[in-house]
């Protein structure tokens, strides 16, 4: 594998789910990105990443972030990871993708309320489900991330 390019984005996966978190994280890999990609298990802990709480790891000044945020999770959902980053004025411009198997229409508006950028659904299919995250590692290659800021 290639060093990742510079100012490429860290690719922060926040799911609960072991398999799809590896199932993501190889099919990112395998459209091409050589980002650093991250995985948190829960909501508090991306929390704590990025709000410099508990031991770290933490977010670093200066360094793109990108989210892929999971809606179910233990100690903090989802939505209420995606409601603080978007209200924090130092974090609002990370691109939040939520990557979830909620297609409930009443939970994909309020996300977008709460401004994540992109909502997918991950399909049931594990075929379909490949293919969404191959499909999903292209478009990644395609974004430009701002850098996020120190929120100490």
């Amino acid at each position: 594998m290639t060093e990742p390019q510079k100012n490429a984005p860290v690719i922060l996966i926040v799911d609960d789910d072991e398999g799809h978190a590896f199932l993501v994280r190889d099919s990112l890999q395998e459209a091409g990105l050589n980002n650093q990609i991250e995985h948190f298990w829960d909501g508090q802990a991306v929390l704590d990443f990025f709000f410099h709480r508990g031991t770290g790891p933490f977010m670093e000044k200066g360094q793109a972030y990108l989210l892929l945020l999971d809606i179910r999770m233990p100690k903090v959902d989802g939505v209420e990871v995606l409601r603080q980053i978007k209200a924090d004025k130092e974090l609002h411009k990370i691109p939040v993708i939520m990557l979830t198997t909620t297609e409930d229409p009443r939970e994909v508006s309020r996300c977008h309320d709460y401004g994540c950028n992109v909502y997918l659904q991950k399909p049931v299919n594990y075929g379909k489900f490949a293919e969404a995250m191959l499909r999903l590692g292209m478009f990644i290659t395609l974004l430009l991330v701002p850098p996020a800021t120190d929120c100490d």
